[in-house]
């Protein structure tokens, strides 16, 4: 196979444009597919509400479990061959919820899928870190995180044509034929050469040692990426739950929340260029602070056009922070058992999106709706503070990059 283009000469993001994001966004589209239609396929087949529930969030507990596995995968067989493992689990766990069997089948379908998404996921990134020179590094996360999120908007338009003709569990065979489509593409994927020795030094790195050896940067930008994640999560919920709240309509919601994803898609191309020019700080703090600001914003609106507006506010602040997580995630891996890394930093951006909603719904319910958004856009001011004192002033370079220790007692000896 051809070496990547940036280890050959002058690097060119639309060189590698349909090996590197087109499993991505074939990926979206297999997630925007399936996930309208996994509680109601579980009530259709004779799932309690309360079970729907459950299956609906086995993807998140997948990929919460499996992050570290993933990394260890792509660290011992490299990042080409853990996507085309994860398409091949993920074809699998779509088959089996296309199979009319029972409801714990569909249910063994969608972990399947969440596990799969969160190798492919955790080596799609470090495959993308290794190859694209460090200048352009953001630009490149950046567009990874926008095709997975066009793939994402895609879905769900494709999939209702297709279930209009054939019923709900053609949605699945839709998600099929996309992540089948990934797995080809990730299989003609060039090889890192590069990464033959770093790879050999890799299998001898563990998930205690690299948590020892990088614990300060864990416990402070993996704080700050939990915080992120957090906020990140709630803005999906907190749209239609305040718009239910003032009384609109069902359509007005759709109408709503899709201007907001479109918005979201559209900004993630000059975010990357902001990082890559002027800084991770540049976009991370802008993101935040107006991911808060929308969020305070939000209980104070009370018709369909204060609301849009608020939304959009919304959608431009989280589509602005598009790739973030990864970029920061990249900057601060070792070139050695860089899988394993970002495996532990993935766990940090899981716990912190099943950690946001359950933060909004114990607050709605001691005190009201208005009050659990507001509490929940202070996860954004706490990541914005996060950001602004823990992101080194230049940590776009291809090395690992040591971070400030939080504050120990005195006297005692430090972390």
């Amino acid at each position: 196979m051809s070496r990547p283009p940036s280890q050959t000469g002058e690097f060119r993001l639309r060189d590698i444009a349909v090996a590197a994001f087109g499993p991505s966004l074939l990926f979206g589209i297999s997630q925007g597919a399936t996930l309208p239609v996994i509680t109601l396929t579980a009530i259709d087949r004779g799932g309690s509400v309360a079970v729907a529930a459950f299956i609906g969030a086995l993807i998140g507990i997948a990929s919460i479990l499996t992050n570290i596995p993933s990394g260890m995968l792509a660290t011992r067989i490299g990042e080409r061959l853990s996507m085309v493992v994860a398409a091949v689990v993920s074809a699998s766990g779509l088959i089996l919820c296309i199979l009319p069997i029972s409801v714990w089948t569909l249910a063994v379908g969608v972990f399947l899928m969440g596990s799969a998404s969160s190798v492919f996921s955790l080596a799609r990134q470090s495959y993308l870190t290794e190859a694209v020179p460090v200048h352009m590094r953001a630009r490149a996360l950046s567009t990874l995180g926008g095709s997975a999120r066009i793939g994402v908007f895609l879905g769900p338009f494709l999939a209702a044509a297709v279930m209009h003709f054939f019923g709900m569990s053609s949605a699945y065979a839709v998600a099929l034929v996309a992540v089948v489509g990934a797995g080809v593409i990730a299989y003609g994927v060039p090889d890192l050469d590069s990464r033959a020795s770093d790879r050999a030094a890799s299998t001898e790195a563990t998930t205690r040692g690299m948590l020892r050896d990088h614990r300060r940067v864990f416990l402070t930008l993996g704080t700050a990426i939990l915080l992120l994640s957090a906020i990140r999560q709630s803005r999906q919920v907190v749209i239609p739950l305040w718009a239910a709240h003032i009384g609109l309509s069902g359509s007005a919601v759709s109408i709503i929340y899709g201007v907001a994803g479109a918005i979201d898609a559209a900004t993630f191309c000059p975010a990357g260029k902001v990082m890559d020019r002027y800084g991770r700080k540049a976009v991370a703090i802008p993101c935040m602070a107006l991911m808060a600001l929308s969020f305070v914003l939000m209980p104070l609106t009370h018709g369909f056009a204060s609301l849009v507006g608020v939304s959009l506010l919304m959608g431009f602040a989280n589509g602005i922070g598009s790739g973030i997580v990864m970029t920061l995630g990249a900057d601060m891996s070792p070139s050695v058992g860089r899988p394993m890394f970002l495996g532990l930093w993935r766990e940090f951006s899981d716990v912190g999106a099943a950690t946001g909603p359950v933060v909004l719904s114990l607050v709605t319910g001691l005190a009201s709706l208005g009050a659990g958004i507001v509490v929940t856009g202070g996860f954004g001011v706490a990541a914005a503070l996060a950001f602004w004192r823990w992101i080194p002033p230049r940590a776009d370079r291809d090395e690992p990059v040591e971070v400030s220790a939080p504050p120990h007692p005195p006297g005692s000896p430090p972390p």
